[in-house]
């Protein structure tokens, strides 16, 4: 019985665990690194192992992190079965089609970059494409349902746990028999946490024998959701009132849907304008708002009551969804009033880059980040301060005003991810991922007693 990580060791991103037992190769995640160039040549590395061996791929949820590279691994020879719940199904497919889009994109950027500098032979192929994506759906077999233990083969069940952090995301409890007892090894996943708006609270984890846990948020708190409405509100009227506009990178998994949410909460109990102009300008963000809307197994009770009521709980006067490019560009000719919403959160590709090359010199802008920025990126440069930045190749002076939100996180804080620790019993070690280097030990010495490891990358461990 044997645990491997190739993937958010000591680091956030690139999620990818391979659990071994009696000859089965079963991997956790397969996802994409993001951040600068040193991740774009850690994604083309080999995975530390012979993709071909492995037997199944458990996938915890749909952010590119942890499901990225799962093009690229049936590329290198995986024949194997993908299992997934049936919400994180739909949208993987629509979050690696658009990653094969950006690859492709920025392979023909790369190409014509270098037959510039005279290099005219020069061809950049991208990690994957379309066609790769489109093969990979082929993969994707059986549908888990929380809650529910299912045989992955002989001698290795599995099962399910909703993680609260997005539509159809799940911790993953692996139990097998061995040397005559059951063990039990769990996956977090990604964690949620309490009381959020849209889908229900990570489901309590069993008691087991081993943790690999995330550690995103290990070294603080997060602001309480009262306060956080608060000053997301007072931004966007503060801002409206200076003539500006409020642009917003987000995610297009649940932190677009989530921040309609409560736009359309706050337009309701007024503490907004009454007609406040909204553009999703996202085309995947547009997909997986349609996406949410048929599955109403993953909400909450209160979201329930709202589409039992006849009503859509994302959809409100003023919004608007922009596929067309078109329409995403005649959007920067609004001075001010808007509030804009597009893609990515951490500013790494996607609509988002125009956007700021056409509001971050505005003085009268704000600039709001609502979720985390990996070291690298172009959002963490601009919430570490920076006063002028590279996009699409041009240098823009950062001039609006700078607001990070943290409550809307979609990850569990310290206390949240130290509570659901508390509730895996006593394991015999926790294996502490998806973190940066130095927030971890901060972590592991909040767990106590607990034998805590902090693997690196390829680093292998034998259970038992």
């Amino acid at each position: 019985m044997k645990l491997q990580f190739h993937g958010a060791d000591q680091n956030v991103t690139g999620s990818c665990h391979l659990f071994e037992f009696e000859g089965k190769k079963i991997l956790i995640d397969c996802g994409l690194y993001q951040g600068g160039k040193e991740m774009d040549e850690e994604n083309a590395e080999a995975f530390g192992f012979d993709a071909a061996s492995i037997d199944y791929l458990l996938l915890t949820h749909a952010h590119l992190d942890h499901c990225g590279r799962i093009p690229l691994l049936i590329k290198r020879g995986f024949v194997g079965e993908i299992i997934t719940t049936g919400a994180s199904c739909e949208l993987a497919r629509l979050v690696l089609l658009d990653s094969a889009h950006l690859q492709e994109d920025e392979a023909r950027y790369k190409t014509k970059k270098a037959s510039r500098h005279g290099r005219t032979r020069t061809i950049i192929d991208p990690l994957y494409t379309t066609i790769d994506v489109l093969n990979s759906f082929s993969f994707f077999g059986r549908t888990a349902k929380y809650d529910q233990s299912f045989a992955i083969c002989e001698g290795i069940q599995a099962t399910f746990i909703d993680a609260g952090h997005i539509l159809g995301s799940a911790s993953i409890v692996i139990e097998v028999e061995h040397k005559g007892q059951q063990r039990k090894i769990l996956f977090s996943g990604d964690l949620g946490y309490s009381d959020r708006a849209i889908i229900k609270d990570p489901t309590p984890p069993p008691h087991v024998d081993y943790v690999v846990m995330e550690t995103t948020y290990g070294d603080r708190q997060h602001k309480h959701l009262g306060p956080t409405l608060e000053e997301f509100y007072a931004t966007i009227n503060k801002t409206i009132k200076k003539g500006g506009n409020i642009i917003i990178p987000s995610f297009a998994l649940e932190r677009a849907q989530e921040l309609l949410y409560y736009l359309r909460e706050g337009i309701k109990n007024k503490q907004l304008p009454d007609y406040l102009p909204v553009f999703l300008d996202s085309p995947m963000a547009i997909s997986a708002t349609e996406i949410f809307q048929r599955h109403s197994e993953c909400f909450d009770e209160e979201t329930c009551k709202i589409f039992m009521s006849g009503k859509d709980p994302f959809m409100f006067p003023g919004v608007n969804f922009t596929r067309e490019t078109a329409d995403s560009m005649a959007i920067n000719n609004i001075v001010g009033g808007a509030v804009l919403i597009a893609g990515s959160g951490m500013c790494t590709g996607g609509r988002i880059k125009h956007h700021l090359k056409h509001g971050l010199w505005n003085r009268n802008n704000t600039i709001v980040f609502v979720g985390f920025a990996a070291y690298g990126t172009l959002a963490r440069r601009i919430v570490d301060g920076a006063t002028q930045v590279k996009i699409l190749g041009e240098d823009i002076p950062v001039k609006a005003s700078v607001v990070t939100i943290g409550g809307f996180s979609a990850h569990a804080d310290q206390t949240e991810l130290l509570a659901w620790h508390k509730l895996t019993g006593n394991p015999k070690t926790t294996f502490l991922v998806h973190g940066d280097k130095k927030v971890m030990p901060i972590f592991a010495k909040k767990l106590g007693n607990a034998k805590v490891e902090i693997p690196e990358l390829h680093q292998s461990f034998n259970l038992d």
